[in-house]
């Protein structure tokens, strides 16, 4: 199956359309399956004077809150609809991450994006979850931040509003769903889970991996990453441990000011990345062990048949001081060398000489 490539263009557009548009472009030109915005609208998302995380302090100007600084980064529904149209004649999917329920349903309704992104920060937005859930589209649900159990409530309230159109969750009501066979069922038609480290950028060794196998194991879902470390090793890796989806941030140009350039990819690393990612699909294989087709030419080259070491006569016992091991492989196996010891030569041989028996 082929890994699905998220470019998150994010707000790397820095409130321009134009730059969104060019994100657009070079998401397409690397090969990405589909680029990401982020549809929200500040009032609703952050209260204001709310404080700016770190990484965003040192990226942005650090006398402005958080609540002015998404002010400056919004996309309102106008350019988003044009993004749409735009990702549409490029033959690239639009996607847009909501931070809140009207943003959720105008995409899931308007747009009609594919899948709808959960952002880590809402891993834990219960009413948020419920809403998107009962909008009936796939979800991606990002788990930075969060402990298992907290991946794990937050799956329980997505299988209940997949199930239920109405209704008010009850934690026995939500145990319920995500107990049932039709929750799993829901979840697995629609649920892919990402592991997340929420730093910008991202410690390679805080990343963890292995966290992948872990989530896989415990909820039976498809799993991603969305990686915020520098480069590509990381992503690459992921995809060789079972990741089916990967989120990737981009940008034209890592010194501009903005909370998240500096953790993002240009465009020819976007495409560099994804061509390993691709190299990575065709070698990870099946897991059965056997001669690759091209091998199979090589074998007789590279392996050893039992020849004499020293001449033969008719009659003689094969000893180990008459029978070695040579190339080519087109003989007798060596795996034979102890039953061939102590037989008389039925003929007699050069040195080198393939025995037959």
């Amino acid at each position: 199956m082929s890994t699905y490539v998220i470019a998150e263009a994010g707000v790397n557009h820095n409130g321009s359309i134009e730059r969104a548009r060019a994100l657009v472009q070079a998401a397409a030109e690397a090969g990405a399956d589909a680029v990401k915005f982020q549809a929200f609208r500040a009032e609703a998302l952050v209260a204001e004077g709310a404080p700016k995380a770190e990484y965003q302090e040192a990226t942005t100007d650090p006398a402005e809150s958080q609540a002015e600084m998404l002010r400056k980064l919004e996309l309102g529904q106008e350019q988003h609809q044009a993004l749409a149209e735009h990702c549409a004649d490029r033959g690239i999917q639009f996607l847009s991450t909501p931070f809140d329920a009207q943003s959720a349903r105008w995409l899931a309704e308007e747009i009609e994006v594919p899948r709808l992104k959960v952002g880590s920060g809402e891993l834990t937005n219960g009413p948020f979850l419920l809403h998107v859930a009962r909008l009936g589209c796939p979800t991606v649900l990002s788990t930075g931040m969060a402990t298992i159990g907290e991946v794990e409530r937050a799956l329980s309230v997505l299988a209940f509003g997949y199930l239920e159109a109405e209704g008010r969750p009850t934690r026995e009501a939500l145990g319920r769903a995500l107990a049932s066979d039709a929750g799993q069922e829901a979840l697995e038609e629609n649920v892919t889970v990402l592991h997340c480290v929420t730093e910008y950028p991202a410690p390679p060794a805080a990343t963890n991996l292995r966290a992948l196998k872990t989530l896989r194991q415990a909820f039976g879902l498809p799993v991603g990453l969305s990686d915020h470390t520098l480069g590509t090793a990381v992503p690459v890796a992921a995809v060789a441990r079972g990741a089916v989806l990967i989120e990737k941030h981009l940008t034209l140009d890592r010194s501009l000011p903005g909370p998240d350039h500096e953790a993002s990819l240009k465009p020819g690393e976007l495409r560099r990345m994804i061509q390993d990612i691709r190299e990575v699909e065709k070698a990870l294989g099946t897991p059965r062990k056997a001669p690759a087709a091209p091998e199979w030419k090589n074998r007789a080259v590279a392996r050893k048949s039992l020849v004499a070491a020293e001449p033969i006569a008719e009659g003689e016992p094969f000893t180990e001081e008459n029978v070695t091991a040579k190339r080519p492989g087109d003989g007798l196996s060596p795996m034979r060398y102890w039953d061939v010891l102590g037989h008389s030569a039925p003929q007699s041989y050069r040195p080198d000489e393939q025995i037959r028996l």
